[in-house]
């Protein structure tokens, strides 16, 4: 994460997380969020796919914690 891009957090769409870190598509995957290698198309916020996925509040931070680690990278 360059110094002038703001943090990760659970309201980014899904397109522009994986533009920012592509490698974010993976992780996502193993978390049972769906992405866009997955072939579903994809509108909405981070939040709202993981809800969509049965992640519960304290698991969706935990997640954004993570890609914010990945960010710096």
């Amino acid at each position: 994460m360059s110094r002038t891009e703001k943090p990760i957090d659970k309201t980014i769409s899904i397109e522009e997380l994986i533009q920012r870190i592509p490698s974010s598509v993976r992780f996502l995957s193993e978390k049972g969020i769906r992405c866009i290698v997955c072939g579903e198309p994809i509108w909405g916020t981070l939040e709202e796919a993981a809800l969509e996925k049965g992640l519960t509040p304290e698991e969706i931070d935990a997640v954004v914690e993570e890609l914010n680690k990945m960010a710096q990278n």
